[in-house]
C-alpha cells in the first residue's frame, strides 16, 4: 500500500478532525486575502482624502480583528490536525509492536534489533509528519494560493497576474528535481541511522564483553564512523531541502520585478491605481507562504515515503509461524513425534532426521547428546517456533498446528538455555507467568527451584531489582529464577533446555529432587549435557547429528555400553575428582 493510500485511509477514519481543521484553515485564508484588500482601500482613500477620522479607525480596527482571528484560528487548526496525526503514529507503533510479537525466531534471525527500533521511532515519526504537518501545510498553502491568485486576477488586474505568474513553471520543475533527490537522501539517512542505532544497541548489550576484550577504542571508532556517516546523509537531505528556498526566492524576485515594471507602466497610463498596485504587491508577498509550503510538503512527503518504504514491508511480512489453529483448549495427553524431519532455511543439512518418540502424560523424557545434535531444535518444534518439514507432531491426538498459539503457549512452561529476566524485582520476574500469584505462591516456587534462601539474603529480599537482563544476579541464580517462574505457571508441559548448566551438582540434585515431587501429573522434557539430570526420566533419547542413536531408560542405556554409558562413566569420574 503506498503512503498516499495509507494517509487517505487514515483521513477517512478521522474525517471530523480534518474537516474542522479545514474549515479553520479556510477561514484563515479568507481573512488573509482580506487584509491586502483593506490595506489597498485605505491607501486609495488616504490618497483621495476621503478616509479620515472614524472611517480610518474603523478600517484599522477591522485589520486588528483579522489579525486576532487569524492567530486563534491557526492555533485551533494545529491542535485539531496534529492531535489526529499523532493517532496515526500510535496506530503504526501499535501495529509494528503487535506484528513483532507474533513473529517467530526465524524473523529475528534476519532482522537487526537496532533497525527495528529505528522503524518504531524515526520512520514512524516521518510518516506521522506526512499525515500531519504535510497535510496541514498542503491544504493551507493550496487554499491560500488559489484565493490569492483569484484576488490578484479578479480583484486587481488579470494582465498583471499573468505577468507575475510567468516564472512559476520554472520553479515547479526545480521542485520536482529537488523532491526526487530528497527521497533518495532521506532513505539513505534513515538506513544509516538504523545502522548507528543497531551498533549502539549491540554495544550496550555486550559492554562487559567489550571491556573484557579491551575493544572499547575499536567500538568507539566504529561509533564515530557510523555517526559521521549518518550526519553526512542527513546533511545531504537537509541541503536538498534548503534548495527549495533559493528556487522560491528567485521566482518571487522575478515575479516582483515583472510586476513593478508592468504595474508601473499601467499606473503611468492611468490603467491602474497606486492602491491597487500596492494591494497586488501585498498579494504577491502572500504567495511566499504557498511556495514555501509546497517545498515543505514535498520534503515531508518524500521523507514519509522513504520511511514508509522501509516500514511497510515489515508490517506486511507474513508471519514465520502461521496461527491458523482453531482448538482453544488443551487437555494433558500423549505427546507424539512421528518421523520428524527439520531443516532450517539457512542450512543445507537436516537439524533433525526421522525422529520418533511418544511421551505419555505425566512422564519425563530426557534428551542428551553432543553439542549440535539437535536437542534444542526438538524443543523448538514442540514450542512451534519452527514447523517440521516432514512428519507429524501431535498432543492428545491433535496436531500442534490445530491448536491456537495462545492455547499452546499457555500449556507450556519453558526454561531456555539463556533465561531472560526483565528489569523488575525478583518477585515480579517469578510472577511473570502468573501475575496474580500471592507472595506465598512465589516463595513456594522459588523454594522448589532452590533459590528461596539466597533471595532472602539480598537486602531487599524478593523486592530486589535484578537490573537489565538480570545483570545483578549470577548465571545460576538467573536460571533458578527462570525455573521458579516456569514452576509457578503449573502448565501441563514443562520444557527444560539445559536449564541447570550454570548450577553446581549439589544444587542440581536438590532441584531435581524438588522437581520429582512437584511434577506429578506434569509432562516434562529435560535437555541436558549432564546425564545426572535425566537419569530418572522414563525414557531417554540420545541424539547425534539430528538422529536418534539410542533410546531407553537409564539402566538400559548403561547396559548397552554405547555413547551414553561412556559419557556417564566420564561424568561420574569427573564428579568424584571435583568432590571435596
Amino acid at each position: 500500500m503506498p503512503l498516499y493510500a495509507l494517509i487517505a485511509s487514515f483521513v477517512r477514519r478521522h474525517w471530523r478532525a480534518y474537516i474542522v481543521a479545514g474549515l479553520m484553515l479556510a477561514t484563515v485564508a479568507v481573512l488573509t486575502v482580506v487584509v491586502p484588500r483593506l490595506v489597498g482601500s485605505v491607501v486609495d482613500g488616504l490618497s483621495r482624502g476621503d478616509v479620515t477620522g472614524p472611517a480610518l479607525y474603523q478600517k484599522l480596527g477591522l485589520l486588528l480583528l483579522c489579525g486576532i482571528g487569524i492567530y486563534f484560528l491557526r492555533v485551533g487548526w494545529r491542535m485539531q490536525l496534529f492531535a489526529a496525526s499523532y493517532k496515526l503514529g500510535v496506530e503504526l507503533r501499535t501495529q509494528l509492536y503487535a506484528r513483532l510479537c507474533l513473529q517467530g525466531p526465524s524473523f529475528f534471525q534476519q532482522q537487526r534489533t537496532g533497525d527495528l527500533m529505528a522503524l518504531a521511532t524515526n520512520d514512524v515519526d516521518a510518516v506521522e509528519m506526512a499525515a500531519g504537518e504535510a497535510m496541514l501545510a498542503g491544504f493551507d498553502g493550496t487554499l491560500t494560493l488559489v484565493m490569492v491568485v483569484a484576488m490578484m486576477t479578479l480583484g486587481v488586474d488579470w494582465r498583471l497576474a499573468v505577468v507575475a505568474l510567468l516564472p512559476f513553471p520554472f520553479m515547479a520543475v526545480a521542485f520536482w528535481h529537488i523532491s526526487e533527490q530528497i527521497h533518495l537522501a532521506s532513505r539513505d539517512s534513515l538506513e544509516r541511522f538504523s545502522r548507528l542505532n543497531d551498533h549502539v544497541q549491540e554495544t550496550l548489550s555486550g559492554v562487559r564483553t567489550l571491556r573484557a576484550l579491551g575493544l572499547e577504542e575499536r567500538s568507539a571508532a566504529t561509533f564515530a564512523e557510523l555517526t559521521a556517516s549518518a550526519v553526512e546523509a542527513n546533511l545531504r537531505a537537509q541541503r536538498w531541502e534548503a534548495a527549495y528556498e533559493p528556487a522560491v526566492g528567485t521566482s518571487l524576485v522575478l515575479a516582483s520585478g515583472l510586476t513593478l515594471a508592468v504595474g508601473g507602466y499601467f499606473v503611468w497610463q492611468d490603467q491602474l491605481s497606486v492602491g491597487a498596485l500596492v494591494a497586488f504587491n501585498l498579494y504577491l508577498g502572500q504567495l511566499i507562504w504557498p511556495m514555501f509550503a509546497a517545498g515543505w510538503v514535498l520534503s515531508l512527503m518524500e521523507r514519509g515515503r522513504a520511511a514508509w518504504d522501509r516500514l511497510h514491508p515489515v508490517l506486511e511480512l507474513p508471519l514465520s509461524i502461521q496461527d491458523q489453529g482453531t482448538v482453544a483448549s488443551l487437555m494433558p495427553g500423549t505427546l507424539a513425534l512421528n518421523n520428524i524431519t527439520l531443516r532450517y532455511a539457512s542450512q543445507t543439512h537436516d537439524a533433525l532426521t526421522d525422529v520418533s518418540v511418544t511421551l505419555a502424560a505425566g512422564q519425563t523424557l530426557g534428551i542428551v547428546g553432543p553439542t549440535g545434535a539437535g536437542k534444542s531444535s526438538l524443543l523448538r518444534l514442540v514450542l512451534r517456533q519452527y514447523v517440521q518439514n516432514q512428519g507429524s507432531l501431535t498432543w492428545d491426538g491433535i496436531a500442534l498446528a490445530d491448536y491456537t498459539l495462545e492455547t499452546l503457549h499457555g500449556a507450556i512452561s519453558w526454561v531456555p538455555q539463556e533465561p531472560f529476566l526483565f528489569s523488575a524485582s525478583i518477585a515480579e520476574n517469578i510472577a511473570l507467568s502468573k501475575p496474580d500469584a500471592t507472595r506465598t505462591e512465589i516463595e513456594a516456587a522459588a523454594a522448589l527451584a532452590s533459590i528461596h534462601d539466597e533471595i532472602l539474603r539480598f537486602p531487599q529480599g524478593y523486592d530486589t531489582p535484578v537490573g537489565e537482563k538480570g545483570v545483578t544476579l549470577s548465571g545460576g541464580q538467573r536460571q533458578r529464577v527462570a525455573i521458579a517462574r516456569a514452576l509457578l505457571a503449573n502448565a501441563p508441559l514443562l520444557l527444560l533446555d539445559d536449564a541447570l548448566s550454570a548450577v553446581d551438582t549439589q544444587t542440581e540434585a536438590q532441584i531435581l529432587g524438588h522437581l520429582r515431587d512437584a511434577r506429578q501429573g506434569r509432562t516434562v522434557i529435560v535437555v541436558s549435557h549432564r546425564l545426572s539430570a535425566v537419569q530418572d526420566a522414563n525414557n531417554i533419547l540420545v541424539l547425534q547429528h539430528g538422529r536418534v542413536v539410542e533410546s531407553g531408560d537409564h539402566a538400559a542405556l548403561l547396559q548397552r555400553g554405547a555413547w551414553y554409558a561412556s559419557q556417564w562413566q566420564y561424568q561420574q569420574l569427573e564428579a568424584s575428582l571435583d568432590a571435596p
